[in-house]
């Protein structure tokens, strides 16, 4: 697999930091979570007794982020336990972290320190607000960061108010950009033989998304409002009722908009003024209305049947079942099987980044607390008394 050779030190909890974590894993990273004994990372407790979404006293977050992934039980706030982790650090290739600013700092683990015993290491660390500026110890959590972000003031509309993503983009995205400054200071090290550190800030990533809307409002000085479902240049593009659901239709141009109207054979569609793109702007509304009150005659299926056929750009509103059973998700491997360790095994999300020289994926069990301590420390020349000595004074588990 891709990234077999690289090995990732994951100090990551919650949500953002184990995610960007678990895309390295799925590419084939080694990737060893170290956690402190007890009760380990925060999302093992989270769900675990829940009869709808635990298994094996573990709950949908862990066994979902921490697949593919092992365990190693270590005290970093005790000096023997960070000379563990220090050894565990001379042998990786990468340090990944989303604990606040400041925390690996004064547990003598930030990129200063670990570079000392091995230049090469590349850490990362995802915070709400990045390790500069004048909000770096600000606690965040992904609905705080959708909101300053500027995304959730145009979703909705302004009758409903700001609405923030059913997906959490605020963590989601900070752990997606953190892989990917992983793996381009990793690209960088073939040629300097040497690592650096990843600062990613949620708060920044979802800046990034704003993307051309923020162009256009930097342009304009317009401050754009919430939009629902349409669109700010194209219509039809918006979800639109029928007689059992809901459908997505987006006409981007002209073109599509002249087969659109062919296909539904409605006759104040048919305005010859319409086919310009700035007059169905400007009647947005009046044409969303026409085209609700025509497609609510017949099903989304007959709808997807006419409009496909017409190749015009559509799909159905489908929910997480209709979604997960998609014929085209299905035959992408983006629903996978997860073993479970006893037999067991469990329907996930699959990887969305499909190698051409990548054989088959499979997927590991996420790690039981600790259970591949004793295995990991001993491949690095630990004796049997020693992790015995260790396990007696608690740094490790």
């Amino acid at each position: 697999m891709a990234l077999e050779h690289i090995t990732v030190l994951d100090l990551t909890h919650m949500l953002s930091g184990p995610y960007g974590t678990m895309l390295l894993a799925d590419l084939g990273a080694r990737t060893i979570k170290v956690e402190p004994p007890g009760k380990g990372e925060g999302t093992r407790r989270l769900l675990e007794n829940d009869p709808d979404y635990s298994r094996n006293g573990m709950g949908a977050y862990y066994l979902t982020l921490n697949r593919n992934k092992q365990s190693v039980c270590v005290d970093l706030k005790s000096e023997a336990g960070r000379e563990v982790f220090m050894d565990l650090v001379r042998q990786a290739d990468v340090v990944f972290d989303n604990f606040s600013v400041g925390v690996t700092k004064r547990l003598g683990i930030d990129y200063a320190a670990l570079s000392q015993i091995n230049p090469r290491i590349v850490t990362c660390s995802v915070t709400g607000f990045g390790q500069t500026g004048p909000d770096t110890e600000r606690p965040a959590f992904d609905q705080v960061v959708q909101a300053m972000g500027g995304g959730m003031s145009i979703t909705g509309t302004p009758e409903t108010g700001p609405t923030r993503s059913g997906i959490p983009m605020g963590d989601l995205g900070g752990g997606l950009f953190g892989a990917m400054g992983v793996l381009a200071a990793l690209a960088e090290r073939e040629k300097t033989g040497r690592g650096q550190h990843v600062d990613i800030s949620m708060l920044d990533a979802q800046i990034s998304l704003l993307n051309y809307m923020a162009t256009m409002h930097l342009m304009s000085g317009i401050v754009p409002e919430g939009i629902g479902n349409g669109h700010f240049v194209h219509v039809p593009y918006n979800s639109f009722p029928t007689k059992d659901g809901y459908i997505i239709i987006a006409c981007i141009g002209d073109a599509f908009w002249e087969r659109f109207v062919a296909c539904v054979q409605v006759p104040s569609l048919m305005k010859p003024e319409y086919v310009q793109q700035p007059v169905r702007f400007a009647a947005r509304k009046e044409i969303d209305t026409i085209i609700s009150e025509a497609l609510q005659q017949e099903t989304t299926a007959y709808w997807l049947e006419r409009l496909r056929a017409a190749r015009i750009p559509c799909g159905p509103v489908n929910t997480f079942d209709q979604a997960l059973s998609d014929t085209q998700v299905q035959a992408r491997d983006m629903v996978v099987d997860v073993d479970l360790g006893d037999g067991e095994t469990l329907k996930m999300p699959g990887n969305p980044i499909k190698l051409s020289a990548q054989r088959t994926q499979t997927f590991t069990p996420p790690p039981a607390l600790g259970a591949h301590t004793a295995s990991i420390l001993s491949g690095m020349g630990y004796s049997e008394d020693k992790l015995a000595a260790l396990t007696r004074d608690g740094v490790i588990a």
